[in-house]
């Protein structure tokens, strides 16, 4: 008995070595990771993080900063810190980290600081590839060298994060299988804000929801992928609702070959080319219930010649248009346009306030097919409403809208952007057998 007694005590080293599972998690510190050591910590916070999720708990960083290279992270693997306090420092130029076959992953409360340390291309400082699940949330991420949040065909969430001095794009998603990015601040990047992308034309659905973000640049050039807030490419039916917007070199929201997006109640100011986009390859857009001061182009809804057709622009308030768009976009583009549409769509209940050029621009040339511009209120353009009367050109309705402040005219047909006739409210005016126009005010 005295044998086995003397055999059962458990000495604390052994303790330290083998730590017991528990509801709660495991503390790194049982592993022999240290908080503000001058040491690198990865391969013993690797170590940690192993043990943890083979015993499916988590494992609790106290506070502290942490020097690591790259951890990996295996599926189910979840790290959570004390938020604002535990903060993880980059040594490498490599994502601090990284998940492959990332299912159940989940990173909380943590600081990553990437020390704007050059990082290859299309890598994030947390970088998760195939995973249902996954979950970032009360995190900060900054000073990332490449993108602060990198994700590859996965579900789950990316929620109240802070993401700022990037020095690609905040959030970047390819190919989600049910992702949610709500309640981030995005501060301070160099290419877009948030990323929704696929590598083919397809169903994403991804839901993008109630994020601030601020100061986007457009560093790369070019004339619209970068200085995007938040950019959708090839993504269909993808929700971008309530965020707040401000200080973008191009667009607030852009949908490039993105059918049935939903562009909804955001608040937009301070932007350089088109606030709200859908253009190229799409089938589908409602830009609804969003203000916007401050904008080369309120909305734009375009590229019949590649297939853009069906939307619904209703109730936005639009002002303060720009007379310019930023250098690098092609030398023929107009600004100061409060909407500008082409093919099957209707525009009703929007106000718009200071337009150098046009409240309205409805088809470019030939290209202009089914379009209602009815109960719309234009104040303060040089040009209230322009219509194409090019040959080609399909039916427009312009009617029951008030327009004032319009020296140039209330309604007037064009050749692309060209002004080709007076005002067709007048009394005696040209008629166009595709332009309908009905009763309109008009001061």
């Amino acid at each position: 008995m005295a044998g086995l007694a003397a055999g059962a005590i458990v000495t604390p080293a052994n303790a330290q070595s083998a730590p017991l599972p528990s509801a709660l998690g495991r503390d790194a510190a049982q592993y022999g990771v240290r908080p503000n050591s001058p040491d690198d910590q990865t391969r013993v916070l690797q170590r940690a993080i192993d043990d943890a999720t083979r015993a499916q708990v988590p494992l609790a960083l106290p506070p502290g900063t942490y020097r690591i290279g790259t951890l990996r992270l295996p599926a189910g693997a979840q790290i959570t810190g004390v938020r604002g306090a535990t903060k993880l420092v980059s040594t490498g130029p490599n994502s601090m980290l990284l998940g492959e076959g990332a299912g159940g992953v989940s990173i909380t409360n943590i600081v990553l600081d990437g020390r704007n340390i050059r990082l290859p291309d299309r890598r994030g400082l947390i970088h998760l590839l195939s995973g249902r699940n996954v979950r970032i949330a009360d995190c900060e991420v900054i000073g990332s060298g490449g993108n602060g949040i990198w994700l590859e065909q996965t579900s789950g969430e990316v929620r109240n994060n802070v993401i700022r001095d990037i020095f690609t794009t905040g959030v970047v998603s390819f190919d989600a299988i049910g992702l949610l990015v709500a309640q981030n601040t995005i501060v301070g990047t160099s290419d877009n804000g948030i990323e929704i992308l696929r590598t083919t034309i397809g169903d994403d659905g991804s839901l993008v929801i109630d994020n601030r973000i601020e100061d986007i640049k457009a560093g790369p050039g070019g004339s619209g992928q970068h200085g995007n807030a938040i950019n959708a490419f090839r993504a269909a039916n993808v929700i971008v609702q309530g965020n707040r917007i401000r200080n973008c070199d191009y667009s607030a929201v852009r949908g490039n070959s993105a059918s049935n997006i939903q562009i909804t109640g955001n608040s937009v100011s301070g932007v350089r080319e088109v606030a709200l986009y859908s253009e190229f390859a799409f089938e589908g857009a409602v830009i609804a219930n969003n203000t916007v001061d401050g904008a080369a182009v309120g909305v734009s809804v375009c590229n019949f010649n590649e297939g853009g057709r069906m939307a619904v622009v209703q109730g936005n308030l639009i002002r303060n248009l720009l007379p310019k768009r930023p250098i690098g976009t092609a030398p023929d583009d107009d600004a100061g346009i409060g909407i500008y549409i082409e093919a099957d769509t209707t525009v009703t209940g929007n106000v718009i306030e200071n337009a150098p050029s046009f409240g309205m621009i409805a088809g470019w040339g030939k290209y202009m097919r089914d379009v209602a511009i009815t109960g719309n209120v234009v104040r303060n353009a040089f040009i209230g409403i322009g219509v194409s009367v090019m040959p080609g050109a399909g039916s427009a309705l312009v009617n029951n809208n008030m327009i004032s402040g319009t020296p140039r005219g209330a309604v007037v047909g064009l050749d692309h952007a060209k002004a080709v006739t007076g005002d067709l409210t007048a009394a005696g005016a040209s008629r166009f057998a595709q332009v309908v126009i009905g009763t309109n005010a008009v001061r």
